[in-house]
């Protein structure tokens, strides 16, 4: 190998250096967990050549194929790893397509739907399960086919309360003219008639229920239909290296062929490598959530993309969970096809388009994922995208693998002004160079450098707040988008950052005088000391988080107040008086001593609220323009989570749950 350094490749690997090629053999590979394998069940039967093709030294040989994942899921791309000898006796994944050949030689790719499989439906909520009932009334109501299964009675009872919402939400598109049932359901689980069977009614619910039937779904005839060795029936579906399996996919195995062929004559060169598929699953979608109105003169709920008027909008704060950290350790039960980064990417941005928000604060964004697919997709939705990533490369030196926070805002709705960038790395700097000498300099930088940042951006709404007394006045909005330090024993370095952030956010409210926006995952909980900073401007001398101060940048603790009048958008559940059943869910998710959520991040190790978004209220700051927070996404129940143990899950790609708040800007009170 020359001295080249062999590791075994992960399925994410890109041109990192392969496993050394091991003696040809055949290895059948079996997912764990989803029933048994073979032809009739949901087990993965990807076998796998491994081994060189023989034939002369200058040949294209392939060596190995495998796929990243388990289960295959609609509208998720599958990019089997390949690893290819080349001419030279080189080793490489990179392809070798038929406009940049080797030696003659280049790689051909097919995709296969096997259409002998038994047509089986799944569960919609959870699709690793064989459906037993159907919802009539999603057939009624035209309701994607997909989203009306359900595997036990329990199970469709549990999804209820959400289930119905499908309905209404597809009686009121049905209403309105040109509406896109794409846009309603999402991209990628609607279907168009794969998943259609008619059988009796279930004794269980005659009314509402029936049992899916099998193999009475027509199958699609596609051009191309071959058949292998053992007479099985295979319709061919793409000629690329990958695939996105769609709604006609689901339960069927799919089969990825690929061989280097000679350019001039199209002959392969050697036998044709074979992976194949489990059976093919529907994307689970997150259960919806709706906006709980806070507001005293509005009843009852809202749907996400209903608003109460012109002059409010909506800002979302979700921490995603950074590809680098969505790991089978750190989150053993969370299936690995649900944790894998084409999975989540789709269910995430499935999601976040979902809640119709103006502003997006995002955490947790990696470099190569805000660049490659978060910025390009958001964009065709309308949203402009402003980017600051960690400052350090805290991954070996790769720059992709690093996250940091990304912030959107909808072109029709805002522009941009100005952008700020907080590093907290420079801010130590500047504290330990004027504070500290040299000696102590080196010690306090080794605990206060943690490359967290933030992001500051001040944007003009182009709606109207209504105000009669500033007809003509632009409508400045400061939104700040920060990830504070995960590390729980530096209690310090949090309220440091923390309180770094908000004497920033003092003087651009000062200079501009307009109202502000604190979004993030502050990784600190309620009753913290960042957190009464927040939420009181102080902190009390006897807060016991200020023991924790090795460095004495908390001393003297008088100097850790800011004068923004910051107030926490979710306490509006606790603090306002209604009669809303929405309202008295809410607030039953709600600490009464603290006045937040219960929690916004739930693992198997750790529940608690960490994240917030904080506005400057009205009743406090009379000089300024100010905000009033109109409706709340609502809550999630803890109970219906640790169905799946924990989240990240198949329904939930993070182990953070979005927070989204509505606001009507208020205009000064002019005295």
């Amino acid at each position: 190998s020359g001295g080249q350094r062999w590791r075994n490749p992960g399925p994410g690997d890109g041109g990192s250096a392969p496993s050394p090629p091991p003696p040809p053999v055949w290895n059948q590979r079996r997912s764990c967990g989803i029933g048994v394998g073979g032809k009739g069940g949901f087990g993965a039967r990807a076998w796998t050549w491994e081994g060189g093709i023989g034939g002369r030294g200058s040949m294209l040989t392939v060596l190995r194929v495998h796929l990243p994942s388990e289960i295959p899921v609609v509208g998720c791309e599958i990019t089997p790893y390949v690893l290819l000898r080349w001419p030279d006796g080189s080793i490489s994944n990179d392809d070798v397509p038929e406009s940049a050949p080797l030696n003659g030689y280049c790689m051909r790719y097919k995709w296969y739907r096997n259409l002998g499989d038994q047509k089986v439906a799944v569960c919609s909520v959870h699709p690793t399960e064989q459906a037993t009932l159907q919802c009539l009334v999603c057939l009624k109501e035209k309701v994607p086919i997909a989203k009306s299964y359900h595997c036990t009675p329990r199970c469709f009872s549990d999804a209820w309360q959400h289930h119905r919402s499908l309905h209404e939400r597809a009686k009121k598109a049905a209403n309105e003219n040109g509406t896109d049932e794409e846009e309603i359901f999402g991209r990628f689980n609607s279907s168009s008639g794969s998943g259609s069977f008619n059988s009796g009614l279930s004794s269980i619910a005659p009314n509402l229920l029936q049992s899916p039937g099998l193999n009475n779904d027509p199958i699609s005839v596609y051009p191309t239909t071959v058949a292998d060795k053992s007479g099985e029936a295979w319709s061919e579906v793409a000629h690329s290296r990958t695939y996105t399996p769609t709604a006609d996919d689901i339960n069927h195995v799919l089969k990825f062929e690929c061989v280097a062929v000679d350019v001039e004559t199209r002959i392969p060169a050697g036998n044709v490598n074979t992976v194949l598929t489990s059976r093919v699953i529907p994307a689970p979608s997150p259960t919806p959530r709706r906006m709980v109105p806070v507001n005293g003169d509005l009843l009852g709920q809202l749907d996400l993309d209903g608003r109460t008027s012109s002059g409010t909008f909506s800002v979302l704060s979700y921490n995603i969970l950074s590809d680098a950290y969505a790991t089978s350790e750190a989150y053993s039960y969370c299936p690995t096809w649900a944790l894998s980064w084409p999975y989540r990417r789709q269910n995430l941005l499935r999601e976040i388009i979902g809640y119709h928000a103006d502003i997006l604060c995002l955490q947790e964004v990696q470099n190569d994922h805000f660049e490659e697919f978060f910025a390009p997709e958001l964009d065709k939705h309308g949203y402009q995208a402003l980017y600051k990533k960690k400052t350090s490369e805290v991954y070996g030196g790769n720059s992709n693998a690093v996250d940091g926070c990304a912030t959107f805002f909808r072109r029709d709705r805002f522009s941009h002004v100005k952008k700020y960038e907080v590093e907290f790395n420079k801010a130590a700097q500047s504290v330990t160079d004027v504070a500290m000498t040299a000696g102590q300099k080196k010690v306090a930088l080794s605990r206060l450098i943690k490359d967290n940042i933030a992001l500051i951006v001040v944007l003009e709404a182009k709606f109207s707040n209504h105000g009669t007394d500033n007809s003509g006045k632009r409508q400045l909005i400061c939104v700040a988008n920060t990830h504070v330090s995960v590390h729980h024993e530096h209690k310090d370095v949090k309220l440091w950052q923390v309180h770094t952030l908000l004497k920033g956010l003092e003087k651009i409210a000062v200079s501009a005088d307009i109202p502000m926006l604190v979004c993030g995952d502050f990784n600190t909980v309620p009753g913290s000391a960042p957190h009464a900073l927040l939420a009181n401007g102080k902190v009390e001398p006897l807060h016991p988080d200020l023991a924790v101060d090795p460095l004495g940048i908390l001393r003297p603790t008088s100097k850790i107040t800011h004068q923004l009048p910051l107030v926490s958008a979710y306490s509006s559940f606790a603090r306002m008086v209604g009669v809303s059943p929405g309202l008295e869910q809410q607030r039953r998710r709600m600490d009464a001593s603290t006045h937040e959520p219960l929690f916004t991040n739930c693992t198997r190790d750790f529940i608690g609220t960490v994240d917030y978004i904080f506005y400057t209220d009205i009743l406090l700051f009379s000089l300024a323009d100010s905000l009033s927070v109109e409706s709340l996404l609502e809550l999630l129940d803890e109970e219906n989570l640790r169905k799946n143990t924990a989240i990240p899950s198949p329904e939930w790609s993070s182990d953070h749950i979005a927070l989204l708040a509505e606001f009507r800007c208020k205009p000064r009170i002019r005295r």
